[in-house]
């Protein structure tokens, strides 16, 4: 259960967005709120615009029409400074197959963000070690990405979306390439974390035991949501 109350003034909100890619329209009038401190998960057929719907909403790409709201500005038409500066400090972004940095041990791909936010090295991997404790990954510091399991990675990759403590994490289908004892581990986790700290969550899945992690559920067909609630 979410710790948002009813009527609560929306943190993100698109409103009739249209993108094409190319000939394909992906999303068609798509209109979708995020509530602070809410677990909101989306789904869909695959080719039903649930990834661009999410790209949309973090700003990684543009709608073609329509708006998309975070904390009274409107997110599609800042400039890119501004919303790499969103990314880094107010947003987390959680994908299906983590895009770790290969190079980095499991310590320094979680204190990357801190670092890049003008962090000191020492206060920023203390910090790191301090979020993999919290999603039981503790004591694999110093393993890089192609030495752990895919549960242990996607966690790290929890820890990093949530190291620079954003307001709103997405995540795109972050069990997608789990089983299902790792995808129930990462969602506990993540669930847990996430109403701990007050962050708002979006999850793309296609999975309906993750979307039952949630507080709502809209479910998207052919570029349009369609409002579905779900257990609260």
């Amino acid at each position: 259960m979410s710790n948002q109350e009813d009527g609560a003034v929306p943190l993100l909100a698109a409103r009739d967005l249209v993108k094409a890619h190319g000939r394909t329209e992906a999303l068609r009038g798509a209109t979708v709120e995020l509530r602070p401190g809410e677990i909101l998960a989306v789904t869909g057929a695959s080719g039903s615009g649930k990834s661009t719907l999410l790209h949309c909403l973090a700003g990684i790409v543009r709608p073609d029409s329509g708006a998309v709201t975070y904390g009274g500005e409107r997110l599609d038409r800042l400039p890119e400074r501004r919303l790499s500066e969103l990314r880094r400090t107010e947003f987390g972004v959680v994908f299906q197959f983590g895009q770790l940095i290969p190079e980095l041990t499991a310590l320094d791909n979680v204190a990357l963000p801190l670092l890049l936010g003008g962090a000191r090295r020492q206060e920023a991997q203390a910090s790191a070690g301090e979020w993999l404790e919290r999603f039981g990954v503790r004591g694999q510091e110093e393993l890089r990405p192609g030495e752990m399991s895919g549960g242990q990675a996607q966690r790290v990759a929890l820890a990093r979306a949530l190291v620079t403590g954003p307001k709103v994490v997405f995540a795109d289908e972050p069990t997608g390439a789990l089983d299902s004892l790792a995808s129930e581990q990462v969602m506990s986790a993540l669930t847990h974390t996430a109403r701990e700290s007050g962050t708002a969550v979006l999850l793309i899945t296609h999975d309906a035991q993750v979307a039952a992690y949630a507080d709502r559920e809209v479910r998207l067909a052919d570029g349009a949501v369609l409002p579905l609630e779900v257990g609260v």
